[in-house]
């Protein structure tokens, strides 16, 4: 679920939700200013799948919370 495979395409994995969120990362921003941009994104899909994204983002460094806004961190 988290990365694609032969039998999970990559708008159903995680990663591919990911990739829809950090485009949307430009600048920082409220969790729900980016569900509002997001939120009909095909890939996207529930809340739940947006939520687990933003956890797999954090967790692998790639995103951080900070005074209420969610930013892409300097790689």
């Amino acid at each position: 679920m988290i990365l694609p495979s032969k039998h999970i395409s990559e708008d159903q994995a995680l990663l591919g939700v990911g990739a829809v969120l950090l485009e949307e990362l430009r600048n920082p921003q409220t969790v729900t200013g980016l569900w509002e941009k997001v939120r009909t994104h095909r890939a996207v899909g529930t809340f739940e799948r947006f939520v687990l994204a933003l956890d797999m983002l954090h967790i692998t460094g790639v995103v951080s919370l900070s005074d209420g806004l969610i930013a892409r961190d300097s790689l």
